[in-house]
C-alpha cells in the first residue's frame, strides 16, 4: 500500500483490446500494479470498431473501464471524474488525442500528465508538423512528460519541445501473467508482434533467412496484419493473433524468442519493447538486434543475446550448449523480476508525482495564507 491513496484516471489508446497492439498489455500491468498498492483507477477508452471487433478484455478487472462515443460523450461522462482526480494521464495515440489533452488540461485540478507509449515516433511526427495525438503547444501544458523511451530523448524533449519534466516510464511485465510453463518445446525460434514495414526487414534477416537456411529447425512468426507471405520457407508456422492469456504458453514453446525493434525505437535508443520483458519472465532466452542503451536492461552475452544477421541467429539457436542457454534464460528472468514488474513501475509513477503535488499544495497553501 502506497502513503497516500490516489485518484487516477487514464485516457489510453485501449485496455480492452490487445489486437495489432502493445498498449492494452502494458496499461492493465500498470493499473493492476497501481490499484494493488491502493490507488483508485478509471480508464478512458474511446470505442472504435477495430478494438470493439476484437475485445479480450471487456471488464478488465483492476479498477474500473469506461467506454465513451466522442468528445462530446466524453465530456458529459468523465469531467467530475477528471476534474477531481489527483493524476490524469493521457496516453500517445488516443483518436482526437490533442482535443482529449486540451480538454484535460482545462478540466483537470490534479496532476496532469502524458505517458507516450511511442516517443520516437511521436517526436518524429511533431518534427515533420503531423500532430494526431500531440502537437507542440500541448507539450508544455502538461506537468509530467512520462516516457516508454529513456535516455537522451528525454532532454531533448524538455529543451526542444518545453516538456516541463520528462522521465522515463518504461513499459512492464505482470509476474501473474508472464512466467515458465512446462511446455514441450515446440519451436527453435519464434516470434510476437504487429507487422510493420521496419520491423519486417530486420524480421526477415533474422529469422526467415535462418529458416530458410536450415530446413530441419522449427519457426513460428505470430502477429497481426501481416501481408500474404508465399515466399516464406515451410518451416516457419504462421499464426494471426496469440491473446495476452495464451503468450506464457506460446513462448514456453519456443527455445529462443526474437526480439525486432522498430526502427526509430533503435535510432533513438533506451527503448525497450514489452514483449522483451514479457518474454524474459516466462524463461525463454532473448535473441534480439542492437540498440542503443540495450545493455543498460540487459547484460549481452549473459542474459540476452544479440544477432546481427542470418549466420549470427542460426549459432546461437544451433551451438549454444543447453545449459548456457537456461542460464541465460534465468538471469534475464531475475533481472525483469527484479528491475521491470508493474508494481515497480506502479512506484516509480507515485514518486514521480509526489513532488508535483507537494509543490501544488505549497502553492495552494501560500495562495490561502496571502489571502
Amino acid at each position: 500500500m502506497s502513503a497516500k491513496r490516489m485518484r487516477i484516471v487514464f485516457l489510453g489508446m485501449t485496455v480492452t483490446s490487445s489486437w495489432g497492439n502493445g498498449h492494452a498489455t502494458t496499461y492493465r500491468a500498470l493499473v493492476k500494479g497501481l490499484a494493488r498498492r491502493g490507488h483508485d483507477i478509471l480508464f478512458l477508452e474511446r470505442d472504435v470498431p477495430e478494438f470493439a471487433a476484437h475485445r479480450d478484455q471487456r471488464f478488465p478487472p483492476n479498477g474500473r473501464t469506461v467506454l465513451y462515443r466522442d468528445l462530446g460523450d466524453l465530456s458529459a461522462r468523465a469531467t467530475r471524474e477528471v476534474s477531481d482526480a489527483d493524476l490524469v494521464v493521457v496516453g500517445s495515440c488516443v483518436p482526437e488525442g490533442v482535443a482529449v489533452g486540451e480538454w484535460v488540461v482545462r478540466t483537470a485540478h490534479g496532476v496532469k500528465a502524458f505517458y507516450d507509449l511511442d516517443t520516437p515516433v511521436t517526436i518524429a511526427k511533431l518534427e515533420r508538423g503531423d500532430e494526431e495525438y500531440l502537437s507542440r503547444k500541448l507539450v508544455p501544458e502538461y506537468d509530467l512528460y512520462l516516457s516508454f523511451a529513456g535516455g537522451p530523448i528525454l532532454q531533448r524533449l524538455e529543451r526542444d519541445f518545453r516538456a516541463v519534466r520528462a522521465v522515463p516510464l518504461y513499459c512492464s511485465v505482470d509476474p501473474d501473467l508472464y512466467a515458465p510453463l512446462d511446455e514441450p518445446e515446440t519451436w527453435d525460434l519464434g516470434y510476437l508482434g504487429t507487422y510493420t514495414p521496419d520491423r519486417a526487414t530486420t524480421l526477415a534477416h533474422l529469422l526467415v533467412e535462418p529458416a530458410r537456411r536450415w530446413p530441419r529447425g522449427r519457426f513460428v512468426v505470430a502477429g497481426t496484419q501481416f501481408p500474404p507471405t508465399p515466399e516464406w520457407p515451410s518451416n516457419i508456422e504462421r499464426r494471426e493473433h496469440v491473446a495476452p492469456t495464451d503468450h506464457a504458453e506460446f513462448y514456453s514453446r519456443q527455445r529462443y524468442t526474437l526480439n525486432v525493434t522498430r526502427s526509430e525505437m533503435a535510432e533513438n535508443g533506451y527503448a525497450p519493447s514489452v514483449r522483451l520483458f514479457q518474454a524474459a519472465a516466462c524463461g525463454t532466452p532473448v535473441i534480439s538486434d542492437w540498440w542503443v542503451g540495450l545493455d543498460t536492461f540487459f547484460r549481452p552475452g549473459s542474459e540476452i543475446l544479440v544477432a546481427g544477421g542470418p549466420i549470427d541467429t542460426l549459432a546461437l539457436i544451433r551451438d549454444v550448449p543447453e545449459a548456457d542457454r537456461r542460464q541465460i534464460a534465468e538471469a534475464a528472468r531475475r533481472r525483469v523480476l527484479s528491475a521491470h514488474t508493474a508494481e515497480i513501475r506502479a512506484q516509480e509513477l507515485e514518486e514521480y508525482v509526489r513532488p508535483t503535488v507537494s509543490s501544488e499544495t505549497d502553492a495552494s497553501a501560500s495562495a490561502s495564507a496571502a489571502s
